[in-house]
Formats: C-alpha cells, sequence, structure tokens
C-alpha cells in the first residue's frame, strides 16, 4: 500500500469515528445496525480494516452524512452547533440500551419509508 493509501485509510477511519460520535452510537451499537461484531467496528476506525463502497453506503446512511463526506472529498461539516440535536443527543445517552436500540431501528425505518417516496401523515 502506497503512502497516499494509508493517509486515506486514516482519513476515512477518523471520519467514521467523527461521524459515529457526533450520532451518539456507541460501536456497539453501530455493529448491531450493520450485523457486524463490535471489534471489526474498531478495526475500521483505527483504520487496520478496509471498508467496501457497500459498507461505506451503510455507514453514511446510519450517520446521516455523505459519503463524499466519509471519503473527505468535501469540506462540509457535521451539524454540531443545532441546539436541538445535542438536546436529543443528551436525551438518548439517558436511555437503556435495548430501548436506543429500538430507536435507532424505528429511526432507520422511517427514514426507509422516507426514501420509498411513502407519504407522511
Amino acid at each position: 500500500m502506497t503512502e497516499q493509501q494509508d493517509i486515506k485509510r486514516a482519513v476515512v477511519a477518523s471520519r467514521l469515528r467523527e461521524a459515529r460520535k457526533m450520532a451518539g452510537l456507541s460501536q456497539g451499537q453501530v455493529a448491531k445496525l450493520l450485523e457486524f461484531h463490535r471489534p471489526t467496528i474498531s478495526e475500521i476506525e483505527a483504520g487496520n480494516r478496509r471498508v467496501s463502497a457497500e459498507e461505506l453506503s451503510r455507514f453514511a446512511d446510519i450517520y446521516d452524512v455523505t459519503t463524499s463526506w466519509l471519503l473527505a472529498e468535501t469540506a462540509e461539516q457535521l451539524e454540531t452547533d443545532d441546539p436541538r440535536l445535542q438536546l436529543a443527543a443528551r436525551e438518548l445517552s439517558k436511555l437503556k440500551p435495548d430501548d436506543l436500540d429500538r430507536l435507532l431501528r424505528l429511526l432507520a425505518s422511517m427514514r426507509s419509508s422516507d426514501a420509498a417516496g411513502d407519504p407522511k401523515e
């Protein structure tokens, strides 16, 4: 692997870690959502494991960021200064792990419905 590839992998790993933290998720929660083992997420975030295009797309969906941002192709920033998001993150951190997992599945389902063009009520 070239030095440039090493740098790119480190940047992607860093962005994945940052996006996960901004989403208020643990590595274990992400692993469950992606049906990975938790150490796999750790290896990805450490830059020790390659991420396929399909996996990158799934990460982007879960973290609600673009794949371009994860690949450091754009300079867009994560929305961290929105007080509603900060409040939501604080409240989510208080949930029991099982309740948080159920909520995350519900949110993923809602996003899937929106993407499928289902009308909102």
